[in-house]
């Protein structure tokens, strides 16, 4: 064996070793929070940690629903993160088309100051949207979560890079044909671009399901809060609940890996694309 040789096999092993450390500080934190789902609360900080469980509670998971109205607060994250990720594809649908295919003038300046608002965050504009929103006196209402989360600049930029990557004969056929631009954007150019609305519909799910500041601060009565919310209350001022807050958090992931399952490589062809990056 050479030293080149040598030198390679050293440098893979070595990768292998970063790639190993970094998935382990990845996963252990979940499958801590798997054991500690099945335990009993007198359990959860026995050390050495028990991986597996000597003694199985499934009552953990029955007393989630008891404890609290965890149906409810799950009927909740389910419906706003459906809701508001069918309204940010439409959004950003119409907003990329006509940042990707119409002409007209000052079309790319204002792309760009549009895409300037990513690097606004969003707990500077979080007081004048509540402002405005308690103006209109949609406080407490789980409209306003919809209006102020439906529009992305993100998802924007997302699908207008992929528009670009569509050539301009297919809607110069489509107008020869009397489409108007609706239909061409709705009938011809969203079916090519699937793995980007698969990307954004993925991100744009997980971002509302996960969302806790939000609601915090729209929301007040405990009949319309997120289930993010609701876990809120396994943990009081001087003991947390460990046991049933992590099997409240298990069952909570249960939408998110079921559409990450089902798009997962949608996501990487729409981020490939986004990065203009050609198959």
């Amino acid at each position: 064996m050479n030293k080149s040789t040598a030198e390679r096999i050293t440098g893979k092993v070595l990768s292998y070793l970063v790639f190993f450390c970094f998935a382990a500080v990845t996963i252990l934190p979940f499958l801590w929070m798997t054991s500690t789902a099945f335990k009993f609360e007198q359990d959860v900080f026995r050390f050495p940690i028990e991986w597996v469980p000597s003694s199985i509670r499934w009552k953990n998971f029955q007393d989630v629903f008891t404890k609290i109205p965890y149906l409810n607060y799950y009927w909740n994250s389910i419906r706003l993160s459906v809701i508001i990720t069918v309204l940010t594809l439409l959004t950003s649908s119409w907003a990329a088309y006509s940042f990707a295919k119409l002409r007209y003038r000052g079309r790319d300046q204002l792309f760009l100051l549009y895409l300037a608002t990513l690097m606004v965050p969003w707990q500077v504009i979080m007081i004048p949207q509540f402002m405005v929103i308690s103006k209109l006196k949609l406080a407490d209402t789980h409209l306003s979560l919809i209006l102020t989360q439906s529009f992305t600049p993100f998802g924007v930029f997302l699908l207008r890079q992929a528009f670009m990557g569509i050539s301009e004969e297919y809607s110069q056929a489509a107008k020869i044909d009397g489409c108007t631009h609706l239909e061409i954007c709705f009938r011809i150019i969203l079916p090519m671009v699937k793995p980007g609305l698969s990307a954004l519909t993925i991100f744009t799910f997980m971002g509302c399901w996960n969302d806790y500041l939000a609601p915090l601060i729209f929301l007040t009565s405990n009949s319309k809060r997120t289930l993010q919310l609701g876990l809120k209350y396994f943990q009081a001022e001087h003991s947390t609940s460990f046991a049933l807050l992590m099997a409240g958090t298990l069952m909570a992931l249960i939408p998110v890996l079921i559409v990450y399952v089902m798009a997962q490589k949608q996501i990487i062809k729409g981020m490939a694309n986004a990065g203009g990056i050609k198959g």
